[in-house]
């Protein structure tokens, strides 16, 4: 916002022609920009939007002889289409089996919708959408420790044999590896297997064990932000990050709820409603 406001929008009304003339940009609609279409670590795609905002208000000036005194998000949403991305992601998982986990990515966290059904079958795990070895290993562990544990948390044992468990974690096309959705997928598993959805506007990342606890991971900061912006209020974290959320801005963070937590038992009974 601030690098936008102080140096690119004057700059680029500069290189337009459109310094002499007074029209503004709000903030409120230089932030629809950067957030519904911009998604990068640095300016440049910024940067180029904005360019496309200035080169249509100059073409209104050629034609009109004259520029409306502040532009709206009607004018963005015209002038630059449909927003191309969304930060209203998150939908209330109202089935079981459906978890919300975070993820890392280079230019910044995001959400991750892990979701989970039961078929009949022999017991199989199948897994899809682009996952890596550490994440495939992640999904065997969790299945592992609840057919472990099944009475303790009230699933009946004979549904391992008799059903394929199918692990999704949508946008295929994406690569997707690490051990911090461990404590997503037993979530999700777990919901599907006792019909316990899971908790509305609650998200999670840790690395499981067999043992039952609960590691802890990387790119909190990044994640933290993700679960804000996408409208989520409850966080569940290893105990050990919670130095990570010591370390972020209170201002950025305000409204969320932060649960920090040492075992999976303590994971499953936060999210099952």
């Amino acid at each position: 916002m601030e690098i936008a406001r102080r140096h690119l929008v004057p700059k680029q009304k500069d290189l337009h022609g459109l310094k002499p003339l007074n029209f503004k940009i709000s903030d409120k609609v230089l932030e629809k920009v950067i957030q519904d279409y911009t998604r990068e670590s640095g300016v440049r795609d910024l940067d180029r939007q904005l360019a496309s905002i200035m080169r249509y208000q100059a073409k209104e000036y050629a034609i009109k002889g004259r520029l409306k005194a502040h532009l709206t998000n009607v004018d963005i949403e015209k002038v630059l289409g449909k927003s191309r991305y969304s930060n209203d992601l998150y939908k209330v998982a109202n089935m079981p089996g459906v978890a919300v986990g975070l993820a890392w990515t280079p230019v910044g966290g995001d959400i991750l919708f892990i979701e989970t059904s039961l078929s009949d079958g022999k017991g199989d795990l199948k897994l899809t959408g682009n996952l890596g070895n550490v994440m495939k290993e992640s999904a065997a562990t969790a299945l592992t420790y609840l057919q472990s544990n099944a009475r303790k948390y009230d699933i009946d044992p004979e549904i391992f044999h008799k059903k394929t468990i199918h692990i999704h974690v949508p946008e295929g096309a994406v690569p997707k590896d690490g051990p911090s959705a461990g404590v997503t997928m037993m979530s999700a598993i777990a919901s599907a297997l006792t019909g316990r959805r899971v908790k509305p506007y609650l998200a999670m990342t840790g690395e499981i064990t067999l043992r039952g606890q609960v590691l802890p991971v990387g790119g909190i900061k990044e994640k933290i932000l993700a679960a804000r912006r996408a409208g989520l209020k409850e966080i569940v974290l290893c105990w050990q990050n919670e130095k990570d959320v010591q370390e972020i801005d209170s201002a950025f963070i305000k409204g969320l709820k932060f649960n920090f937590v040492k075992t999976m038992q303590q994971v499953l009974e936060l999210s099952l409603v």
